[in-house]
Protein backbone atom coordinates (compact mmCIF):
# COMPACT_ATOMS: atom_id res chain seq x y z
CA UNK A 1 0.00 0.00 0.00
CA UNK A 2 1.29 3.46 -0.84
CA UNK A 3 1.65 5.51 2.36
CA UNK A 4 2.26 8.82 0.65
CA UNK A 5 -0.40 11.16 2.14
CA UNK A 6 -0.87 12.63 -1.34
CA UNK A 7 -1.82 9.24 -2.77
CA UNK A 8 -5.55 8.97 -3.48
CA UNK A 9 -5.89 5.37 -2.34
CA UNK A 10 -7.67 3.72 0.59
CA UNK A 11 -8.79 6.01 3.40
CA UNK A 12 -6.16 6.11 6.13
CA UNK A 13 -7.00 6.04 9.85
CA UNK A 14 -5.53 9.50 10.55
CA UNK A 15 -4.95 12.74 8.69
CA UNK A 16 -2.07 15.15 9.21
CA UNK A 17 -2.86 18.71 10.29
CA UNK A 18 -0.25 21.17 9.06
CA UNK A 19 -0.07 23.35 12.16
CA UNK A 20 2.69 24.88 14.24
CA UNK A 21 0.69 27.56 16.11
CA UNK A 22 -1.65 25.77 18.49
CA UNK A 23 -4.34 27.34 20.65
CA UNK A 24 -6.47 25.49 23.19
CA UNK A 25 -9.87 26.86 24.24
CA UNK A 26 -11.55 25.19 27.21
CA UNK A 27 -15.28 24.33 27.09
CA UNK A 28 -17.63 22.55 29.51
CA UNK A 29 -17.59 18.75 29.29
CA UNK A 30 -20.25 17.08 27.13
CA UNK A 31 -23.65 16.73 28.74
CA UNK A 32 -24.71 13.19 29.57
CA UNK A 33 -28.23 11.85 29.73
CA UNK A 34 -29.30 9.94 32.87
CA UNK A 35 -29.10 6.71 30.87
CA UNK A 36 -25.56 7.51 29.71
CA UNK A 37 -24.46 8.26 33.26
CA UNK A 38 -25.86 4.93 34.46
CA UNK A 39 -24.19 3.05 31.61
CA UNK A 40 -20.84 4.76 32.15
CA UNK A 41 -20.97 3.86 35.85
CA UNK A 42 -21.91 0.26 35.06
CA UNK A 43 -19.16 -0.15 32.46
CA UNK A 44 -16.63 1.41 34.80
CA UNK A 45 -17.47 -1.15 37.49
CA UNK A 46 -16.94 -3.91 34.90
CA UNK A 47 -13.62 -2.38 33.84
CA UNK A 48 -12.39 -2.17 37.42
CA UNK A 49 -13.37 -5.78 38.01
CA UNK A 50 -11.20 -6.88 35.06
CA UNK A 51 -8.35 -4.42 35.70
CA UNK A 52 -8.22 -3.44 39.40
CA UNK A 53 -5.31 -1.03 38.86
CA UNK A 54 -7.30 1.07 36.38
CA UNK A 55 -7.68 4.65 37.59
CA UNK A 56 -10.52 6.98 36.59
CA UNK A 57 -8.05 9.81 36.20
CA UNK A 58 -8.51 13.21 34.56
CA UNK A 59 -8.14 13.50 30.80
CA UNK A 60 -8.26 16.18 28.13
CA UNK A 61 -11.00 15.48 25.57
CA UNK A 62 -11.13 17.07 22.14
CA UNK A 63 -14.49 18.59 21.24
CA UNK A 64 -13.26 19.55 17.79
CA UNK A 65 -10.41 21.31 16.02
CA UNK A 66 -10.35 24.09 13.42
CA UNK A 67 -7.68 25.45 11.08
CA UNK A 68 -8.59 29.16 11.02
CA UNK A 69 -5.44 30.20 9.13
CA UNK A 70 -2.44 28.54 7.48
CA UNK A 71 -0.29 26.91 10.16
CA UNK A 72 -2.79 27.66 12.95
CA UNK A 73 -4.79 25.05 14.88
CA UNK A 74 -7.52 25.86 17.42
CA UNK A 75 -8.57 23.00 19.67
CA UNK A 76 -11.79 23.02 21.70
CA UNK A 77 -11.23 20.86 24.76
CA UNK A 78 -12.91 19.78 27.99
CA UNK A 79 -11.96 18.13 31.26
CA UNK A 80 -13.29 14.58 31.52
CA UNK A 81 -12.22 11.35 33.21
CA UNK A 82 -11.12 8.01 31.86
CA UNK A 83 -14.58 6.43 32.10
CA UNK A 84 -15.89 8.85 29.45
CA UNK A 85 -14.09 6.79 26.82
CA UNK A 86 -16.93 4.30 27.14
CA UNK A 87 -19.13 6.82 25.29
CA UNK A 88 -17.68 5.24 22.15
CA UNK A 89 -19.96 2.29 22.86
CA UNK A 90 -23.02 4.45 23.45
CA UNK A 91 -22.94 7.16 20.78
CA UNK A 92 -22.21 7.39 17.05
CA UNK A 93 -18.56 8.32 16.36
CA UNK A 94 -19.36 11.90 15.35
CA UNK A 95 -20.94 12.56 18.79
CA UNK A 96 -18.05 11.18 20.86
CA UNK A 97 -15.32 13.46 22.29
CA UNK A 98 -11.93 12.55 20.88
CA UNK A 99 -8.80 11.83 22.87
CA UNK A 100 -5.84 14.21 23.05
CA UNK A 101 -2.55 12.35 23.31
CA UNK A 102 1.18 12.82 22.89
CA UNK A 103 3.89 10.52 21.57
CA UNK A 104 7.67 10.68 21.27
CA UNK A 105 9.69 9.57 18.26
CA UNK A 106 13.05 8.56 19.75
CA UNK A 107 15.66 7.61 17.11
CA UNK A 108 18.39 5.04 17.73
CA UNK A 109 20.93 3.43 15.41
CA UNK A 110 18.44 0.55 15.05
CA UNK A 111 15.35 2.68 14.33
CA UNK A 112 12.64 4.43 16.31
CA UNK A 113 11.65 3.09 19.73
CA UNK A 114 8.20 1.47 19.95
CA UNK A 115 6.59 -0.41 22.81
CA UNK A 116 3.89 -3.03 23.28
CA UNK A 117 1.04 -2.24 25.68
CA UNK A 118 1.01 -4.52 28.72
CA UNK A 119 -2.12 -6.57 29.54
CA UNK A 120 -3.21 -4.04 32.20
CA UNK A 121 -3.38 -1.12 29.75
CA UNK A 122 -6.18 0.07 27.48
CA UNK A 123 -4.04 -0.78 24.44
CA UNK A 124 -2.96 -4.25 25.57
CA UNK A 125 -0.84 -6.01 22.94
CA UNK A 126 -0.76 -3.00 20.62
CA UNK A 127 2.53 -1.48 19.46
CA UNK A 128 2.79 2.28 19.90
CA UNK A 129 5.27 5.08 20.15
CA UNK A 130 6.00 5.95 23.80
CA UNK A 131 3.33 8.37 24.98
CA UNK A 132 -0.13 8.63 26.40
CA UNK A 133 -3.24 10.67 27.01
CA UNK A 134 -2.87 14.30 28.02
CA UNK A 135 -3.98 15.27 31.51
CA UNK A 136 -5.61 18.66 32.19
CA UNK A 137 -3.35 21.35 33.63
CA UNK A 138 -3.66 22.43 37.24
CA UNK A 139 -6.00 25.30 38.03
CA UNK A 140 -4.61 28.56 36.71
CA UNK A 141 -2.13 26.84 34.37
CA UNK A 142 -2.57 26.95 30.58
CA UNK A 143 -2.94 24.03 28.22
CA UNK A 144 -0.53 24.94 25.45
CA UNK A 145 2.35 23.59 23.35
CA UNK A 146 4.69 23.77 26.33
CA UNK A 147 2.32 21.67 28.44
CA UNK A 148 2.10 19.08 25.66
CA UNK A 149 5.90 18.93 25.45
CA UNK A 150 6.16 18.33 29.20
CA UNK A 151 3.50 15.61 29.01
CA UNK A 152 5.44 13.89 26.20
CA UNK A 153 8.70 13.95 28.17
CA UNK A 154 6.93 12.66 31.29
CA UNK A 155 5.36 9.77 29.38
CA UNK A 156 8.72 8.84 27.86
CA UNK A 157 10.29 8.69 31.30
CA UNK A 158 7.43 6.64 32.76
CA UNK A 159 7.26 4.14 29.90
CA UNK A 160 10.87 3.77 28.73
CA UNK A 161 12.93 5.15 31.61
CA UNK A 162 14.86 7.62 29.44
CA UNK A 163 14.85 11.25 30.57
CA UNK A 164 15.10 14.01 27.98
CA UNK A 165 15.06 17.75 28.84
CA UNK A 166 11.85 19.43 27.71
CA UNK A 167 13.68 21.87 25.48
CA UNK A 168 15.30 19.05 23.48
CA UNK A 169 12.08 17.72 21.96
CA UNK A 170 10.21 19.46 19.15
CA UNK A 171 6.80 19.02 17.60
CA UNK A 172 7.13 16.76 14.57
CA UNK A 173 3.54 16.17 13.44
CA UNK A 174 -0.11 16.56 14.44
CA UNK A 175 -2.66 13.91 13.50
CA UNK A 176 -6.44 13.71 13.70
CA UNK A 177 -8.24 10.39 13.77
CA UNK A 178 -10.87 10.03 11.08
CA UNK A 179 -13.35 8.12 13.27
CA UNK A 180 -13.48 9.96 16.61
CA UNK A 181 -11.39 13.02 15.82
CA UNK A 182 -8.72 12.18 18.40
CA UNK A 183 -5.73 14.52 18.20
CA UNK A 184 -2.17 13.23 18.39
CA UNK A 185 0.78 15.53 19.01
CA UNK A 186 3.95 13.70 18.00
CA UNK A 187 7.30 15.00 19.27
CA UNK A 188 10.79 14.20 17.99
CA UNK A 189 13.57 13.58 20.53
CA UNK A 190 17.34 13.61 19.94
CA UNK A 191 18.97 10.25 19.08
CA UNK A 192 20.01 7.86 21.85
CA UNK A 193 21.78 4.51 21.84
CA UNK A 194 19.74 1.32 21.47
CA UNK A 195 21.65 -0.25 24.37
CA UNK A 196 20.65 2.64 26.65
CA UNK A 197 16.96 2.20 25.79
CA UNK A 198 17.09 -1.54 26.48
CA UNK A 199 18.94 -1.04 29.77
CA UNK A 200 16.66 1.71 31.05
CA UNK A 201 13.48 -0.13 30.04
CA UNK A 202 14.67 -3.35 31.69
CA UNK A 203 15.37 -1.44 34.90
CA UNK A 204 11.94 0.18 34.74
CA UNK A 205 10.21 -3.18 34.22
CA UNK A 206 12.06 -4.67 37.20
CA UNK A 207 11.15 -1.73 39.44
CA UNK A 208 7.47 -1.68 38.43
CA UNK A 209 7.16 -5.46 38.74
CA UNK A 210 8.73 -5.28 42.19
CA UNK A 211 6.06 -2.79 43.25
CA UNK A 212 3.34 -5.11 41.96
CA UNK A 213 2.18 -2.64 39.34
CA UNK A 214 3.80 -3.89 36.15
CA UNK A 215 5.11 -1.72 33.30
CA UNK A 216 2.92 0.17 30.83
CA UNK A 217 4.98 -1.23 27.95
CA UNK A 218 6.00 -4.84 28.50
CA UNK A 219 8.36 -5.01 25.53
CA UNK A 220 10.28 -2.56 23.35
CA UNK A 221 11.42 -2.88 19.74
CA UNK A 222 13.02 -0.71 17.07
CA UNK A 223 11.48 0.07 13.70
CA UNK A 224 13.02 1.77 10.67
CA UNK A 225 10.00 1.61 8.37
CA UNK A 226 6.24 0.96 8.32
CA UNK A 227 7.02 -2.58 7.14
CA UNK A 228 9.02 -3.17 10.33
CA UNK A 229 5.99 -2.12 12.37
CA UNK A 230 3.73 -4.44 10.35
CA UNK A 231 5.96 -7.39 11.23
CA UNK A 232 5.53 -6.69 14.94
CA UNK A 233 1.75 -7.09 14.81
CA UNK A 234 -1.21 -4.90 15.73
CA UNK A 235 -0.34 -1.26 16.27
CA UNK A 236 -1.85 2.14 17.04
CA UNK A 237 -3.93 3.59 14.20
CA UNK A 238 -1.47 6.45 13.65
CA UNK A 239 1.74 4.38 13.74
CA UNK A 240 2.17 3.43 10.10
CA UNK A 241 1.47 6.90 8.75
CA UNK A 242 3.69 8.69 11.29
CA UNK A 243 6.53 6.25 10.55
CA UNK A 244 6.14 6.88 6.83
CA UNK A 245 6.33 10.64 7.33
CA UNK A 246 9.41 10.23 9.50
CA UNK A 247 11.37 8.05 7.08
CA UNK A 248 10.32 10.30 4.18
CA UNK A 249 11.42 13.53 5.88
Amino acid sequence: MNDDPRHHGPIRPVEFLDAHRITFVEHPPPELSPRERRELDRMWVDTRARHPHTFDGPLVASLGADLPAPGALEVRWARVTYRHRALRRLRPPEDVPGSVFVTVLMPTEAGLVVGRGSPATAAAGSWTLPGGSVEPPAAGQPLDAGALRREAVRELTEEIGVRIPDEEVRLFAVTRGRRFGSLGFHFLAPPVARALVLRRHAGLVAAETGRGAGPELDEVAFVASPADADRLGAGADYLRQVLHRYVSA
